[in-house]
């Protein structure tokens, strides 16, 4: 067990995090970098060349697994005979988060990026095997990372058996070594139930578990549908994946946030009394939301979106991809905001290059910018585009929100104080006006 203060290459030990039955994990400090990581390293009374075969399976695992909603890797190495793997450091677990109250609103988005992580995961033919709240990392914003593939299966035409995984947590034909797909889904169905519940139904039960009475009164049937469906014992009646998991929650989200969060009140003598955000929202979009184009309403909040933000400005909520439609004649495959058909590089989040889908130049009211690179084939730029969608180039512009003259004491671009509660462009928190 290594020491606090101790050095392991560039890194100096701050705290241990976890201890598991293969490795410890431990806070520590990059000394070159001057940022904070955790380390993952293997016991070295077990390293053995399986031992070390299985921790470069994680490594090249994770490696593949290329998501917003999935822990990146920073470096995986030997250092100083230790074999290091380096994760950016999260704030806490999702198993010390719901140790707290949680409105339905914040499990509906944790849920949404969870079931996403691991619905991407199963698209990559990569079963997880240990899918449990301790393995999904908090950062700030609520931004929640699946980790830990240290067990998982990559699944081609056949599964190879394992009996590992978490107590509680693990679906009964993966106890008996036979693991798929459906058995994260299984594991997704439990962690769901607990969240909206605040119970964990300890096996074995039968359907209603304890907590159901909770979970009625907070959720919309057709989500404790989807959970319970997740829940099955019997595999060949539980979704055949995540994606379809995924799919099936996402279909019910706005129903299941409607249900408890409705737009009116009854006042003391029961006349019904509208919403007041919901108030804001309709003049925002009769004074700003044409120029705006926020066409979209958030999935959280329901706050008017415009589809260039990367957060919505009246919860905070993240939107790091678009999911609606798109005005727009194609769509970015990386972040879903709309394209047009000669642009060569997505504006909006740095994806990949695109081969034009025409030779002829398309014009646009829309173009009222010009990018800083002189040599650039066009130079013309929409409002709120970060990057030039014909050379790539970084925009420096400060981008002004028409009808406001204010701007985001952080990034620089325009804002509405008097209505928003964040910054749609960077996500920082904005002083009311």
């Amino acid at each position: 067990m290594l020491k606090v203060r101790q050095k392991l290459g560039k890194y100096r030990i701050e705290r241990r995090l976890a201890e598991g039955p293969f490795a410890n994990v431990y806070r520590a400090l990059d000394t070159i970098e001057g940022t904070r990581v955790a380390l993952k390293i293997p016991h070295p009374r077990l390293i053995t060349k399986e031992v070390l075969d299985d921790f470069r399976d994680e490594v090249r695992v994770m490696a593949r697994l290329d998501h917003p909603n999935i822990l990146p890797l920073k470096d995986a190495s030997f250092i100083d005979s230790h074999f290091v793997i380096v994760f950016p450091l999260g704030v806490r677990t999702l198993a010390e988060r719901l140790q707290n109250r949680m409105s339905i609103q914040t499990a509906l988005d944790m849920a949404d990026q969870m079931l996403e992580a691991v619905a991407y995961s199963h698209q990559n033919r990569v079963i997880h095997c240990d899918v449990k709240p301790e393995n999904f990392i908090l950062f700030d914003g609520n931004h929640l990372r699946l980790t830990d593939f240290g067990i998982a299966r990559v699944a081609y035409k056949t599964v190879q058996g394992s009996g590992w995984g978490t107590l509680g947590y693990i679906a009964p034909e993966q106890a008996a070594g036979k693991p798929s797909f459906r058995s994260d889904v299984f594991s997704l169905g439990l962690i769901l139930y607990r969240m909206f519940s605040g119970r964990l139904p300890e096996w074995p039960y039968s359907w209603p578990p304890p907590g159901i009475d909770r979970l009625r009164k907070r959720v919309h049937p057709e989500l404790i549908e989807v959970i319970r469906k997740a829940m099955e014992f019997d595999s060949r009646k539980r979704y055949c994946d995540a994606e379809q998991l995924y799919n099936a929650f996402r279909r019910v989200r706005a129903r299941a946030g409607r249900f408890t969060a409705k737009g009116t009140r009854r006042t003391s003598n029961g006349t019904a009394k509208r919403n007041w955000q919901a108030i804001r929202h309709a003049q925002f979009r009769r004074e700003h939301g044409k120029a705006l184009e926020t066409h979209y309403a958030c999935n959280r909040c329901g706050g008017p979106v415009a589809e260039s933000m990367k957060h919505c400005p009246w919860c905070g909520t993240g939107r790091r991809k678009h999911r609606d439609d798109t005005r727009f004649p194609s769509q970015c495959p990386r972040c879903g905001r709309g394209m047009k058909l000669d642009w060569e590089y997505c504006p909006w989040c740095y994806g990949p290059g695109f081969e034009e889908e025409t030779t002829r130049q398309f014009d646009d009211r829309r173009y009222t910018g010009r990018c800083a690179n002189t040599r650039c084939s066009r130079r013309e730029l929409m409002p709120f585009m970060r990057y030039c969608p014909w050379c790539r180039t970084k925009v420096r512009k400060k981008w002004k929100a028409p009808g406001s003259d204010d701007a985001c004491s952080s990034c620089g671009w325009g804002v509405f104080p008097s209505f928003w509660d964040y910054c749609p462009w960077c996500g920082k928190q904005l002083h009311r006006k």
